[in-house]
């Protein structure tokens, strides 16, 4: 008896043949992972938008006569010029004189708008801390977004190093360019537009190239010991490539430092994070197109367990995440002890690792 119908009723008694359309076995596949990208950006003289409204917007122009002044320009057309096919939003904060706007209602309107990166026009410790409230609060096992938040600086190393220690957020990638006539906004808008243009999760974002990005002068420039101080302290270095072209050396989070303080690798890359999301994502879309109505009977369990291990593996073909079967024992579905309609469940998650070193000796034979 596991055959259940929707729309027939049990009770029919006059005869004939009945038929409903089942949708919940169609998708077979996985979810894609289009990126949405929103701007957090002042309202200037002139602006058409009110404030703490995530407005769609597809060009640098645009991004002025909504949102009033130069910075939305600025950053529009930094992103663009990047990476154009992107999903674009900007939302607008009243900025008070000279003070530190408070980005907080900013960053609540944009709750329900489905973006996957945020990115604030200002890297103070004060806008970022809100910013790391917000995705914590919004990626959380409750909300289950997806978020992660992009700044910038181009200052000093040594600012950026500070700045993300005291953020230490896996889900917050904070890039650096000394000396470039860029501004740290439009570094960071070009950065989100090259994190946007990768839908693998998984894939590093090694060698992408920022452009549009000024070249920065030779003695601003990041050296190698420079650049392994920047990943280990948990910033995304970017560096002059051949073309003078600004690329992307390793995308980092600034988490280094477990709650105990030890330090924590296990946050480290960007990619992490995102397959992480996109995996949740996945087994989310699955149990609810395949158990939206389901009864919770001694098969459901493993039924459930079945249509997870499924994804994992159907994760696995797209080099996502590894060694599925190796881990299968530990994907456990079970009745909760608590709650006579809920299900538990345990899914070891293998994340697919980027090669970012390579270690070869050279053995010379005479």
């Amino acid at each position: 008896m596991s055959i259940s119908f929707d729309t027939i009723p049990a009770s029919i008694r006059k005869p004939g043949v009945y038929m409903e359309f089942n949708t919940s076995l169609a998708v077979r596949t996985l979810p894609t992972n289009k990126q949405s990208v929103c701007l957090i950006v002042p309202l200037g003289a002139g602006a058409t938008v009110a404030a703490n409204v995530p407005t769609p917007l597809n060009s640098a122009p645009e991004a002025k006569a909504l949102f009033g002044g130069t910075v939305a320009e600025e950053m529009a057309d930094a992103f663009i010029t990047a990476y154009r096919y992107a999903a674009l939003s900007a939302v607008g904060v009243v900025v008070e004189g000279d003070a530190e706007p408070d980005i907080k209602a900013a960053l609540d309107a944009t709750a329900m708008g489905g973006f996957t990166i945020l990115v604030p026009a200002w890297y103070s410790r004060i806008a970022l801390t809100a910013l790391r409230t917000h995705i914590q609060t919004y990626t959380s096992s409750m909300e289950q977004q997806g978020i992660i938040g992009v700044a910038a600086l181009t200052s000093t190393l040594s600012a950026a190093t500070t700045l993300a220690t005291s953020l230490n957020s896996g889900a917050i990638s904070l890039a650096v360019l000394p000396g470039t006539a860029s501004s740290a906004r439009q570094v960071a808008a070009a950065y989100a537009a090259m994190i946007a243009s990768e839908e693998d999760p998984a894939r590093p974002l090694n060698t992408l190239v920022l452009t549009g990005i000024k070249v920065p002068p030779v003695t601003h420039r990041l050296g190698r010991t420079e650049q392994e101080t920047a990943l280990a302290n948990g910033v995304t270095p970017l560096e002059v490539a051949a073309g003078d072209v600004i690329q992307i050396v390793r995308a980092v989070t600034t988490y280094t430092k477990s709650a105990a303080g030890a330090t924590d690798v296990s946050l480290l890359d960007l990619t992490t994070i995102r397959t992480l999301y996109y995996v949740r994502m996945a087994c989310r879309d699955r149990i609810r197109q395949r158990f939206p109505r389901s009864k919770l009977s001694k098969k459901t369990p493993e039924a459930v367990r079945g249509e997870l291990l499924d994804v994992l593996l159907k994760l696995e073909e797209l080099e996502i995440v590894e060694e599925v079967e190796a881990n299968a024992a530990g994907l456990v579905v079970e009745r909760s002890g608590q709650d006579a309609n809920r299900l538990n469940s345990t899914i070891p998650v293998d994340v697919v690792n980027g090669l970012h070193v390579f270690a070869g000796r050279i053995d010379l034979l005479l």
